[in-house]
């Protein structure tokens, strides 16, 4: 599926050249963008245009944001987003812990919770408590949400809404999450994997529309990697400056390492799920055929080698076969990045983003720690709900919305 800034003027079409605008706006920020501009980026008319930023003010999604000069004639009127409009929650139900965020249209974080959860423990307590906290953010105001996104371990169905037999925690198979969810809460749901929901969120910050004119819609510091591995004068334990992703939609990988270890793809500018959304259980790929038994059943898993070493405090080791992993992935999708990140990623990033450097060994390949918030899959879990709104559903794959 490619991506295409073309609008079209065909009524039928108003709402996609509406979430034309919306995108246009929201990536200019604060600084606005004036109607001539949205014309010229989306392929509308001028009149198109102005209805549509029309309907959107009435809406409260758009105001307007001063004057800006222009090259000949009066200086033209600025419109940029309300970022307060609207909000929607992400939710992530991680091994150990719920994180629940409450986030404007501009990605903002706006209110926070965090408390322990046993994923393996009775489900229907997991899901009032994750109810719960939904409820709480929700009590402090906002008046338009536009729906709940859920990020868990995998395997489960994004389309239906059910997980599978979670990996530590079989008891969740079969439940219908997403539907009872929106049944005790009265919004819609969309459910995805923890590492789908955090590569959306990063591949949304550095996404371009592509077609005719098109250009990338990503602004100074919006680029998706942080710290990156590389040489600086010879010297392999260098971290090399930030580098921006290539231009394009790309392909990359996102790995996770917290309390479990999986992936993110994103090929071609779009989520990569797979049929059965099975893509991305990279933690359970067989790298020592003798190797320690894994929670899954199977021996030698990469999951269960990497979490071994970093209980016995070898964050190198962890990092090395994370790598051999990593490498493996290069070599069969050709993924021009290798990002980074979870909660133990973090308590040794230079040494994880160095090791699996290393071991990939391919310049060519830029491995860096993921630039994400401070809640990387619930805020990503948000944008299973946002990115519809602004006509990403290209990099949704499809919604499964109860």
């Amino acid at each position: 599926m490619k991506w295409s800034n073309a609008g079209a003027n065909l009524p039928v079409l108003r709402s996609h050249n509406a979430a034309l605008v919306l995108d246009l706006l929201r990536v200019a920020g604060g600084d606005g963008i004036s109607r001539l501009e949205l014309a010229e980026r989306t392929g509308l008319t001028p009149q198109a245009v102005s209805k549509i930023t029309g309907r959107l003010r009435e809406d409260g999604m758009a105001t307007e944001a001063g004057r800006r000069a222009s090259t000949g004639g009066k200086p033209r009127t600025v419109l940029r987003l309300v970022p307060s409009a609207a909000h929607a929650v992400g939710l992530h139900l991680d091994r150990d812990e719920l994180t629940a965020v409450l986030v404007d249209l501009a990605g903002t974080v706006v209110a926070s919770r965090t408390r322990a959860l046993d994923l393996g423990g009775p489900v229907p307590h997991a899901i009032s408590a994750a109810a719960g906290e939904v409820r709480a953010l929700l009590a402090v105001g906002p008046e338009r949400v536009l729906g709940v996104g859920v990020g868990m371990p995998g395997p489960l169905d994004h389309r239906t809404g059910v997980p599978g037999r979670v990996t530590g925690a079989p008891g969740w198979a079969g439940v219908p999450l997403r539907d009872e969810l929106a049944e005790r809460l009265g919004v819609p749901v969309v459910l995805d994997k923890d590492t789908n929901a955090a590569v959306l969120g990063l591949a949304l910050r550095n996404l371009p529309r592509t077609g005719p004119g098109a250009e990338s819609t990503a602004g100074p510091g919006h680029g998706v990697a942080g710290r990156a591995s590389g040489r600086a004068d010879g010297d392999p334990a260098s971290p090399a400056a930030p580098a921006s992703p290539a231009a394009g939609p790309g392909s990359f990988a996102y790995l996770h390492l917290g309390t479990g270890l999986g992936a993110g793809l994103v090929i071609g500018g779009v989520v990569h799920r797979g049929a059965r959304t099975g893509a991305g259980e990279f933690g359970h790929q067989v790298v020592q055929l003798d190797g320690p038994v894994c929670p899954c059943g199977n021996r030698g898993c990469i999951e269960a080698l990497c979490l071994a070493a970093v209980a016995r405090g070898e964050f190198g080791e962890a990092a090395r076969v994370l790598g051999t992993g990593a490498a493996n992935l290069v070599r069969l999708l050709d993924v021009e990045q290798v990002l980074l990140g979870g909660r133990t990623v973090l308590a040794a990033a230079e040494t994880f983003v160095r090791g699996v450097g290393e071991v990939i060994g391919d310049d060519a390949v830029h491995v860096a720690l993921a630039e994400s918030g401070a809640y990387p899959v619930a805020e990503g879990a948000a944008q299973l709900v946002l990115a519809p709104l602004f006509g990403r559903m290209e990099a949704t794959d499809s919604a499964n919305r109860a």
